[in-house]
């Protein structure tokens, strides 16, 4: 009976955590794409996004800070900038660092959430080479758990 109860106290526990940490899963892309996962820490995000590039994968982790809006929260429009790292192999190995700045809402009577946002990247190539990448606008469709 004492197990019992503890793995019911337990079960409750992380189900209430859960559900006091929104977590958001979709794509995000433009010109390529990418598997996203949002997750919420308070007021701001971890956003790990898996692509495809050059024949091959990419692997994108960005820390976000909410800058506009103090809530995760369904009904509200959030601005939010961070800092990230990625890593990707087709082609060569591709590893950088990117920045994102953008734009998100979630909706409040249906569970998702459109985004737009910018995320460039230094990247150094196998070989050495440096460039720029990852400029232009994409758009992010997620369901929000």
């Amino acid at each position: 009976m004492k197990k019992l109860l503890v793995v019911l106290s337990l079960v409750l526990g992380l189900s209430a955590a859960a559900v006091a940490q929104p977590r958001a899963i979709g794509v995000r892309g433009a010109f390529g794409a990418e598997i996203s996962y949002q997750h919420s820490l308070s007021s701001n995000f971890v956003e790990a996004g898996l692509g495809f590039w050059n024949g091959g994968f990419a692997v994108t982790g960005v820390y976000d800070f909410v800058l506009a809006s103090p809530q995760w929260t369904p009904g509200t429009w959030n601005v939010y900038a961070g800092p990230g790292a990625s890593i990707a192999a087709g082609g060569g190995v591709v590893v950088g660092i990117c920045a994102e700045v953008g734009l998100e809402y979630i909706f409040e009577s249906i569970p998702l959430q459109l985004s737009l946002d910018l995320r460039p990247s230094i990247v150094t190539i196998s070989e050495g080479m440096s460039f720029l990448s990852g400029f232009g606008p994409s758009l992010g469709i997620r369901y929000v758990f």
